[in-house]
């Protein structure tokens, strides 16, 4: 499954962006200077920057001429917020100055927030070459994160001839502030390996063995949810599923099928929309299915998501 709205649509039209040329130029010099130095120094690249509107042209717009600048919009309420940020902090060390990660505190800088039109949080942004692409919404599986990045730093090499500043080695992990292991950090570690293999049934049970200790753990209880909707879809022929939820609109089970796959295709209103709509026009056992549903399609978002908050009150409008 690709994450809530992951995409790098728009990019292909990069190429003809005027500032292209001179950003390849810039990303030549400090590509130059970094083999003259044999590798920057630890000190001499922060891969995660606090960023607010102060620092924003120096930071994010005249650095992503030499370096993919990765923007992660959070807030300190935001729950899903705290599961992406470290994940991305970890990966911006791993990947070793091919991109930095700028962090944007929403609620102190409510203009950035409002110019990037970002609609919640978390929501992920890059800027290359001064040039503004929209990744993602929400918490996400690890591989999938790597699939966008992957995707990014492509981009920036072909299109711009950006390729980040090399660190020296050991230099990403020193940049990274240490989080102090938790009690289900083993467990949930070995949840996520499992579905960035693909191993949809042993994450599950993984997820399900954390919370079985910890039943209010956001990041087990986020996990589990989107294994078990990547296991539902799995193998699913998605134009035989689309076409029998359109030729049968009464047929319950068709409904939630395609919703699955409406939510895994990035269309979170379609998903609640249908189910909703379904939960409207039946009783008893249909209705329930229906609703028990739409619940866990919530947990895949998250409780933070305005589109979770409109589709709630719709759910109670339908329901009473």
């Amino acid at each position: 499954m690709q994450p809530r709205n992951m995409s790098m649509s728009g990019v292909v039209d990069l190429a003809a962006v005027k500032a292209a040329g001179e950003a390849k130029q810039k990303a030549e010099q400090a590509r130059a200077e970094a083999a003259r130095q044999g590798g920057a120094p630890a000190g001499a690249v922060r891969l995660v920057l606090d960023v607010d509107e102060a620092s924003f042209e120096h930071e994010v717009l005249q650095r992503s001429a030499e370096v993919p600048v990765v923007i992660d919009f959070w807030a300190d309420w935001c729950e899903p917020c705290k599961q992406l940020g470290p994940v991305l902090e970890r990966l911006a060390g791993e990947y070793a100055g091919r991109f930095v990660l700028a962090k944007v505190d929403v609620e102190a800088n409510q203009r950035l927030f409002q110019q990037f039109g970002v609609q919640s949080i978390p929501a992920v942004f890059a800027v290359v070459a001064g040039q503004a692409l929209p990744l993602f919404q929400g918490a996400a599986p690890e591989a999938q994160i790597r699939q966008v990045l992957d995707q990014l730093v492509q981009v920036a090499e072909q299109q711009f001839g950006i390729v980040g500043v090399p660190v020296a080695p050991g230099a990403g992990e020193a940049e990274v502030p240490a989080r102090p292991a938790g009690p289900h950090d083993a467990a949930l570690g070995a949840a996520h390996d499992a579905l960035d293999k693909g191993d949809l049934g042993g994450a599950v049970q993984a997820y399900k063995n954390v919370l079985s200790d910890d039943p209010g753990n956001v990041e087990a209880k986020l996990g589990l949810a989107q294994a078990e909707l990547l296991q539902r879809v799995q193998g699913m022929d998605a134009q035989q599923v689309r076409k029998a939820a359109a030729d049968a609109p009464g047929d319950v089970s068709a409904q939630i099928a395609a919703a699955d796959l409406d939510l895994v295709g990035g269309h979170v209103e379609d998903a609640f929309g249908r189910l909703i709509d379904v939960i409207r026009r039946t009783a008893g056992e249909d209705r329930d299915a229906a609703r028990v549903r739409l619940l866990e399609l919530f947990e895949v978002i998250g409780p933070d998501d305005p589109r979770v908050t409109a589709a709630r009150t719709a759910l109670s409008r339908a329901l009473f």
